[in-house]
């Protein structure tokens, strides 16, 4: 009678040990279709991979002093001459030196007529371009077109292109996942043809090294060196997903972090600069800034998505549209606002004078405006830009203003006819300064209520009386930006 449970317990163990003895083999299937994934990945992109080089022609000037004793022989004149003679000292010549500065960089080729994406800072004022393909061939290139605000650039092979010239493929960048496997491929140091993987750690990300650059990078831990940059970030589809552009490092080599400026954005530009054509950016003409905390809540809002207007200038699209100061922007043409760096990206990734639908956030409710995009010139600034808003807290407000006059207006760059209360001394380390207020800060707003002088402005803080913030509109060199200025400890 317990023959039966003996054999049943035998056949699960001898079960046990079969599947047990199996997994290796099939854990060993897995990981060698992954291996050949990663092959198949690179055989398909690296042959389109170039490793760029540049020779830039530095130019010097520096004099050519004269032989140490002609001087001596010059004072003391002719055996001749009894009297010693002193000649007017000359100047010494001037002598022309040139050096040759190379640089590296990679790059890809996009189409058979020999166009090949790189970014900016590789080619950037450089006087010669040579360009080496996987397969040894070399050309020499030159500039297309150059957009330093994307750091992306064009260069095209020079003379007769190959017809067998190897192209990749731009892949849809709005489609990577965060966790997604990736792999980078250029010429770290120098090394031609290299491959690196990893995956995508985060997307939208920025360097902030500059507010006048338009940046939305894929984050990757895929290995990026000096000589990587250019190169593309391709997916397991063999499709690239990115153009390796920066690390960030506090030894100059990598770290764990990369970043990649989205392949379309590489799309929409791209084009563009292969006809030697220059970017025009759409403009909406206003200030942002991003929403934290204790913004959201004395704006009543429910999350800390969306971009706050802090300015409107004047007879710009966002003032016909109807955009008023306060205004959180929440959706741009159905694309919901993540923050500053979102909306100003989708503002300058649209063409001047396409018509564009804002969604915003007004005393709690939304209003759907329509906007025309005016055109950001080359030489204007940034009007998307955000404005910085310090946090801190101490135990009184700390500042003393009076009103506009003529010649403070001219001192601080005022419009004519401008009001407010003017900021004409700091404390130091008070909750002003530390919020950020300095002297000649135009202080236009006092918790949502206009001010056009020091008596509104004591008219405002006796309402704030008891609060522990106050927001204030302040405008500074041209730019308003909302400040909270904690008050919690004065009580």
């Amino acid at each position: 009678m317990k023959t039966l449970p003996i054999l049943a317990a035998a056949f699960v163990i001898a079960t046990q040990l079969t599947l047990a003895a199996d997994k290796p083999d099939a854990a060993l299937a897995t990981a060698r279709q992954l291996n050949e994934a990663f092959v198949s990945v690179a055989e398909r992109v690296r042959p389109a991979v170039v490793s760029i080089y540049s020779e830039k022609v530095i130019k010097l000037r520096r004099p050519e002093f004269n032989l140490p004793f002609e001087e001596f022989f010059r004072y003391f004149g002719d055996q001749g001459n009894q009297s010693p003679r002193r000649q007017q000292p000359q100047q010494p010549r001037q002598r022309e030196f040139r050096y040759h500065q190379g640089g590296m960089g990679s790059g890809i080729i996009i189409d058979k007529e020999g166009y090949i994406i790189t970014n900016n800072h590789v080619v950037d004022n450089v006087d010669e371009i040579k360009v080496t393909l996987a397969d040894k061939r070399t050309f020499e290139a030159t500039v297309i077109g150059t957009d330093p605000k994307t750091d992306l650039a064009v260069i095209k092979i020079k003379g007769k292109v190959p017809a067998d010239l190897p192209i990749a493929e731009l892949g849809d960048s709005d489609a990577v996942r965060i966790g997604e496997m990736v792999l980078a491929i250029g010429a770290p140091f120098g090394y031609a043809q290299t491959v690196t993987q990893g995956i995508i750690s985060a997307t939208g990300r920025s360097t902030f090294s500059s507010s006048d650059n338009y940046e939305d990078f894929i984050q990757t831990d895929a290995a990026i060196n000096p000589g990587n940059s250019g190169g593309p970030l391709v997916n397991l589809d063999g499709k690239i997903i990115g153009i390796n552009s920066a690390i960030a490092t506090r030894i100059g080599q990598f770290a764990g972090v990369g970043f990649a400026i989205p392949s379309n954005m590489v799309k929409s530009i791209w084009p563009t600069l292969a006809k030697g054509g220059k970017i025009s950016r759409g403009m909406l003409g206003v200030i942002i800034q991003n929403i934290d905390p204790d913004i959201k809540d004395q704006f009543k809002l429910k999350t800390t998505k969306g971009a706050l207007v802090s300015q409107v200038n004047k007879d710009s699209a966002a003032e016909k549209a109807g955009v008023k100061v306060g205004d959180v922007i929440v959706r741009y043409n159905g694309k919901e606002v993540e923050d500053v760096r979102a909306l100003r990206n989708a503002v300058a990734g649209t063409a001047p004078g396409t018509k564009v639908n804002l969604v915003v956030l007004r005393d709690g409710k939304e209003r759907t405006l329509t906007a025309q995009l005016g055109e950001l010139k080359p030489d204007e600034s940034e009007e998307e830009a955000a404005a910085a808003a310090d946090e801190a807290s101490a135990a009184a407000l700390g500042i003393t203003v009076e009103a506009v006059t003529a010649a403070t207006a001219k001192q601080f760059s005022l419009d004519k006819g401008e009001q407010g209360a003017l900021v004409r001394e700091v404390e130091d380390n008070g909750p002003a300064a530390l919020a950020g207020l300095r002297i000649g800060d135009l202080i236009t707003e006092v918790n949502r209520e206009k001010v056009t002088g020091p008596k509104d402005f004591q008219a405002a803080l006796k309402k704030a009386k008891g609060k522990e913030t106050v927001l204030m509109l302040v405008k500074s060199q041209g730019a308003s930006r909302f400040v909270i200025v904690k008050l919690k400890a004065a009580k």
